[in-house]
């Protein structure tokens, strides 16, 4: 028995556990269901007013999205809707400081705030009013503080400075609506009109004024278009010389180039064929010169074969025939050195002659294109330039050319002369036995050439008669001597004279009038 009793005290044990557990199961959901049903959720377009004991020195807890608790029995809550709300206000005659009374009807657009401190003004004064309260006490404050603003402007700021009106609109109503929890959103002065016409008034003085500026800028606008265009017609006929100066001044510095690479290729070719006419009047002297040495040198041969038959009878005559000979070698010779050195110094005159003329041209041109474009100055100087640089090569090449010629002709007089020497020496050599007849030979050869120059002398002349005019005495009363004898005999008479004058004057006679023999007689004591 005993045994059995136990048994059941276990059996019934959980019963007495699961009591105590069920009762907190229930407790918990009531709990669970009234914290849900009392837990309050905001909407984004409302304001959720929980009141009642909130919280000390608060007369209502307000929450703006989100959600709270409300505590049954000793809380409540209700909603402040956030919809804007459009309030009209028809001012009439307000009063300006001018003493005008206008109209400014217009449009109020509020909304309750959703700043802390504005939602507990608005839950404190607009709970439980309907939007038609709302708008009408929100309406009086705006239409008191429009009168206001309207009472401190006069009607030329209110028409004119709209920014600042609209600037002390939203200042003084805003502040005076901030007081209901209110904020504003937007204001909106439909007209602005007054009953004596003023700002109708200054609406046609200031359209005036407007249609006059804008007369004004118009025509403005026109000069300035047109000096715009001028300055754009002026600006392209500017540009369009510049360009055109451009091309043109390139195209001259092309014909230029061209110019200055024909110029110097004509020079070249110049300066060669004057080389190669210089070449060849110098072979062709040098070819001259043999032909008239081997000339010579055959007529030295025949001369001397010549001479050497004559050589006895002619010992005196041929004295001083070599000695006028070696007198026109010499004369030649100096006149020959005298011609090649006129004949370069003409050269070089030319030359400088010609640069004078280039320097003067160059000035001429210069000085007469100074007041002309400067584009023609350049054409013509370069033009100029390489014209006179032409002519400077071509004088340079013919002055060359010349002064080799002169160089090849002198050349060739002077293996002339030499090679006459040489027949003279050889001349002298073959007439050793008697030296007077080398002279005698000489002088026969110039015989001819001297007749020559003679006949030329008076070639021209017209004689139609020739009369030997003498003293008319015979002979046998001149000692035998007629007129010319008598003449020849004075000037050799004379000759020692002549020579004591020319020693006075430190001048040496030709060797043709001969010598004084110096007087061997003392001189008289001085």
């Amino acid at each position: 028995m005993l045994s059995s009793s136990v048994v059941v005290l276990t059996l019934a044990d959980p019963a007495l556990f699961l009591l105590p557990i069920a009762a907190v199961v229930l407790v918990v959901l009531f709990v669970g269901i009234l914290t849900v049903k009392q837990y309050k959720r905001c909407p984004s377009n409302r304001v959720l007013v929980v009141y009642g004991r909130v919280g000390t020195d608060k007369a209502a807890k307000c929450l703006h999205g989100g959600g709270t608790f409300v505590m049954p029995l000793v809380q409540d809550y209700a909603y402040l809707s956030l919809e804007p709300m459009v309030i009209e206000i028809p001012l009439q005659g307000a009063l300006s400081q001018n003493n005008i009374r206008v109209n400014v009807p217009s449009t109020f657009t509020v909304a309750i705030s959703t700043e802390p401190v504005l939602m507990n003004n608005a839950a404190e004064r607009l709970l439980t009013l309907t939007d038609e309260k709302i708008v009408e006490q929100a309406q009086d404050i705006i239409l008191g503080q429009l009168r206001l603003v309207i009472a401190t402007l006069t009607i030329e700021e209110i028409n004119k400075d709209r920014e600042k009106f609209m600037r002390l609109i939203n200042e003084n109503v805003e502040q005076e609506i901030n007081k209901l929890g209110l904020e504003l959103i937007n204001v909106n002065i439909r007209d602005i009109t007054d009953e004596s016409g003023y700002i109708e008034a200054i609406g046609k003085r200031a359209a005036a004024e407007a249609i006059n500026r804008a007369k004004v800028e118009v025509a403005e606008q026109d000069r300035e278009g047109a000096v715009g265009e001028a300055m754009a017609v002026r600006d392209r006929t500017v540009r369009v010389a510049a360009e055109q100066a451009t091309a043109v001044e390139g195209q001259k510095n092309a014909e230029q180039r061209q110019r200055i690479a024909v110029s110097t290729l004509e020079a070249q070719a110049v300066t060669g064929e004057a080389e190669a006419r210089r070449n060849q009047e110098i072979v062709m002297a040098q070819r001259k010169a043999e032909t008239v040495a081997a000339q010579k040198l055959a007529e030295q041969e025949q001369r001397i074969k010549v001479a050497s038959a004559e050589a006895a009878a002619n010992v005196g005559e041929n004295e001083s025939r070599a000695k006028i000979a070696e007198s026109n070698a010499k004369l030649a010779e100096i006149a020959a050195e005298s011609k090649r050195r006129s004949e370069v110094a003409a050269a070089q005159a030319a030359r400088a002659i010609l640069e004078a003329q280039r320097e003067q041209e160059l000035a001429r041109l210069s000085k007469e294109t100074l007041a002309g474009q400067e584009i023609e100055k350049k054409r013509i100087e370069i033009a100029a330039s390489a014209e006179a640089e032409k002519q400077r090569l071509e004088a340079t090449g013919n002055a060359a050319a010349v002064l080799a010629r002169y160089e090849a002709e002198a050349e060739g007089v002077r293996k002339v002369l030499e090679a006459k020497a040489d027949g003279y020496r050889k001349l002298m050599e073959a007439c050793a036995a008697n030296p007077q007849v080398a002279p005698t030979l000489l002088l026969i050869e110039k015989l001819p050439e001297l007749v020559h120059e003679q006949v030329k002398a008076i070639s021209n002349l017209k004689i139609d008669k020739i009369t030997v005019w003498d003293s008319g005495r015979p002979s046998s009363q001149a000692e035998g001597k007629g007129t010319t004898a008598n003449f020849l005999s004075s000037m050799i008479s004379s000759l020692p004279q002549v020579h004591e004058l020319a020693e006075q004057a430190g001048i040496e006679l030709p060797s043709v009038l001969g010598r004084v023999k110096p007087s061997d007689a003392p001189k008289p004591p001085q």
